[in-house]
């Protein structure tokens, strides 16, 4: 009987063949907490073991959240944190230099690991085709102590994508219509693999959007096998790999289920407040007012989302009355976009562009949103009061139908512009 990838991933964790519904003590290859978690990871790591973590190569803490310090109590635990990074000697990321997930990619994780961060979007990773998960800050400081974690091995859901993409039409769009497909509850505890010839045409940077959203439809992580793409991203961030094993399911892997999405003439999706799996066509909304829009986060950061916008709003204006907000992902993502070109032509167009980090996804530092107001945003999330005001309305898009809204203050359909 077949392995699907997540299994053989933690069969090799392991050092012995397991299957899914299995509960294992795994060692992790790589550990991440951001400045929300890492306090908490602390607090238990010291309760638990005092001092002297397992691996200081193998902890990653990246400031992201709360960057640059938006309070006293903030500073405050950055200032502890940095303390705790000189002490222990693990791998620290101060701010300024991204978001966690995207330095954990660009840096740190490799096909075939097992990787555990204490935030819920560790699932982006699987994109690189390892098993990479979400946990809570108190698993998160038995793991800064011991180096290993209980795990439930995961059945997992095969999504199928095939047909062709149209015009504007995005990864974006493909995890939006997944999700609304099968509900936010839809794939609970289950490991999402995506696959089919649409996902393997996709560049990393789609297939990390696809994955990062693995877990609004309650999914464990999300996971693509790895390919020519995964490796030839791998060195394009400059990454020292050898012998990598590119694990694959088994044709007879046993899914869960398989679930299946023709893309031709799809059209671009849009969830509608106050649901990740409230899905609709662009067409539906379009027309919709908007007072701020938001181009970011770890699901739609990146040089190639930046770039887009930045081509529909090349020579446009951002429409009177909006504001655009756009976050580079990492330093990275935002040195190649100025060398580029692709920040000026932002400017240009009326948009406020940050520093690397989360910015206005989890109403963070800055660019909250007020009483009635609706911001359309890349990000992952459009929860009641999630970018600031509980009585805001948030709609999640693409970059290109984000961009396309900027120029007329309204939710538009990308193909029209």
């Amino acid at each position: 009987m077949g392995q699907t990838i997540t299994e053989k991933i933690f069969s090799r964790a392991c050092g012995r063949e397991v299957r899914a519904g299995e509960f294992v003590f795994a060692p992790v290859d790589m550990a991440m907490a951001n400045d929300i978690t890492a306090p908490l990871a602390i607090k238990a790591f010291r309760e638990i073991k005092g001092k002297g973590v397992f691996d200081p190569k193998k902890i990653v803490i990246a400031l992201d959240h709360q960057s640059p310090a938006d309070s006293v109590i903030s500073a405050e635990n950055h200032k502890m944190l940095r303390e705790f990074a000189k002490e222990e000697g693990v791998i620290f990321y101060d701010v300024g230099e991204g978001i966690a997930h995207q330095i954990m990619v660009e840096n740190h994780v490799l096909p075939g690991m097992l990787v555990v961060g204490a935030d819920s979007h560790t699932c982006t990773y699987g994109a690189l085709g390892c098993f990479a998960t979400g946990v809570g800050s108190t698993d998160m400081g038995c793991v800064f102590a011991s180096g290993k974690l209980w795990f439930k091995v995961p059945e997992t859901i095969r999504f199928e994508v095939r047909g062709k993409l149209g015009k504007h039409v995005y990864g974006k769009d493909i995890i939006l219509k997944l999700i609304g497909m099968v509900s936010a509850k839809g794939a609970t505890y289950k490991a999402c693999e995506f696959g089919g010839e649409v996902v393997r045409k996709l560049n990393v940077s789609e297939r990390l959007t696809i994955c990062n959203m693995a877990v609004e439809m309650g999914g464990k992580t999300g996971i693509v096998e790895p390919d020519k793409t995964t490796l030839e991203y791998l060195r394009e961030m400059g990454r020292d790999f050898e012998d990598i094993e590119e694990l694959k399911s088994d044709e007879d892997a046993i899914y869960e289920r398989i679930v299946e999405l023709d893309v031709t003439g799809m059209s671009p999706q849009v969830a509608k407040p106050h649901r990740v799996d409230n899905v609709v066509d662009v067409e539906e909304v379009e027309g919709t007012k908007v007072d701020q829009i938001f181009i970011g986060s770890c699901t739609n950061g990146r040089y190639e989302d930046l770039k887009i916008a930045s081509e529909i709003l090349e020579g446009e204006k951002v429409a009177k009355g909006v504001r655009l907000i756009v976050v580079p992902a990492s330093r990275r993502v935002y040195i190649r976009a100025l060398k580029d070109g692709i920040i000026e032509k932002l400017v240009d167009a009326g948009a406020i562009v940050e520093f690397p980090c989360c910015g206005p996804c989890m109403g963070g530092s800055f660019g909250l949103i007020a009483s009635g107001e609706v911001s359309l945003s890349t990000s992952n999330r459009n929860f009641v009061g999630r970018q600031g005001s509980p009585k805001g309305m948030i709609y999640l898009c693409s970059p290109a139908t984000a961009a396309s809204s900027a120029i007329y203050g309204e939710i538009t359909d990308p193909r029209k512009v």
